[in-house]
């Protein structure tokens, strides 16, 4: 993915990279300059991975610029020493420089070769990417399903409904609580989008073998959101809306649920309803995944900047406005037909 920024690897790094596969490092620090990839710093194994580790990465972290590091594990696959790949993108550091090292970073796993890469770990302080953070990590990504209370309850969903076609009879339970198993690819992918290393995501159920599977990682500018939204088949997609509101820099991210109503089917569109719910429900408490709005579209042609806009930032204020002028007026009128009426009918009296 070069293309996206143009940054590309130094002969220098090239060649580190080599050795390093051969295990001649413990640690590499990456860095852009001048618009390449150069090496920072490099460590030489001391003792074993992880007495080296805390030692080795966090006085290589610094507080306003993003880096990468490349650590080496002990452990070996089938081509070689296992990585662990770390992206560093602190809190402070400029809104350009995380964008750009974001867009880089699938250019350097490409330069040093993904086969090598056991675990990718995203932090922005260094808790995130310390022995205690990264351990944290693997306890969450070891168990795919030690999960919620969701996961179990899939379980006892697909104990009953072995062979069940959507129907009548089964429409209150697969409304109420359908949890279809979301591929590893498909988590991956939104573990990575609420770390701001993608920008988008969309997700499809895989009818066949009811699994939530992964549609697309494409790249996607909001121009570009339209275009995406499938116009005969339904679709969950998460993306990270870049914006600025009220003079602040944001990047939000936001779930769009599209079905392009009767030109799916009615099984379609049932499963896609129903397995909603439980996929944000994994996406919010499981992954932490903050999202900032929910929108329900029938077509892409709804998704013009002012609209999403306006969905993530509605004019509350407006709305008080107009809503409470008709009950000031209203109770004075009131009033005054009270006062006036015996008045009027005194008048002539006298």
């Amino acid at each position: 993915m070069s293309h996206q920024t143009g940054i590309q690897a130094s002969e220098d790094v090239k060649e580190t990279f080599a050795g390093a596969r051969n295990g001649q490092y413990r640690l590499l620090k990456i860095v852009i300059e001048n618009e390449q990839l150069i090496v920072g710093s490099v460590k030489q194994p001391g003792e074993s991975w992880e007495k080296d580790y805390d030692y080795f990465v966090l006085p290589l972290l610094e507080d306003k610029q993003p880096c990468y590091i490349l650590y080496r594990l002990d452990s070996q696959n089938a081509q070689g020493y296992e990585w662990i790949f770390i992206a560093w993108s602190p809190d402070h550091s400029p809104v350009r420089q995380k964008m750009l090292y974001a867009a880089t970073r699938a250019t350097l796993k490409k330069e040093f070769g993904g086969g090598h890469i056991k675990d990718e770990v995203f932090g922005t302080n260094k808790d995130d990417v310390s022995l205690n953070g990264y351990q944290k990590y693997l306890i969450t990504q070891s168990s795919p399903a030690p999960l919620t209370a969701a996961e179990e309850e899939l379980r006892q969903i697909k104990i009953n409904e072995v062979q069940t076609e959507v129907s009548v009879d089964t429409k209150h339970q697969t409304l109420q609580g359908v949890a279809f198993p979301i591929a590893k690819e498909a988590l991956q992918a939104l573990e990575e989008l609420k770390n701001k290393q993608l920008n988008y995501v969309q997700l499809q159920i895989d009818m066949k073998n009811e699994m939530i599977v992964l549609a697309s990682t494409l790249p996607t500018e909001l121009k570009d959101l339209p275009k995406r939204i499938p116009k005969d088949s339904a679709r969950y997609h998460f993306f990270l809306y870049k914006h600025s509101h009220e003079g602040d820099y944001l990047e939000s991210i936001v779930f769009i649920y599209s079905m392009p109503g009767y030109m799916c089917s009615i099984r379609e569109r049932m499963l896609y309803s129903s397995c909603k719910s439980p996929l944000l429900d994994i996406a919010e408490r499981q992954l932490w995944m903050q999202i900032i709005r929910k929108i329900e579209i029938d077509n892409g042609d709804e998704l013009t900047a002012d609209f999403l806009y306006e969905e993530v930032h509605p004019k509350q204020h407006a709305h008080k406005q107009s809503f409470a002028k008709p009950k000031g007026p209203a109770g004075k009128r009131g009033i005054r037909r009270l006062i006036r009426g015996p008045a009027e009918n005194e008048t002539p009296t006298d």
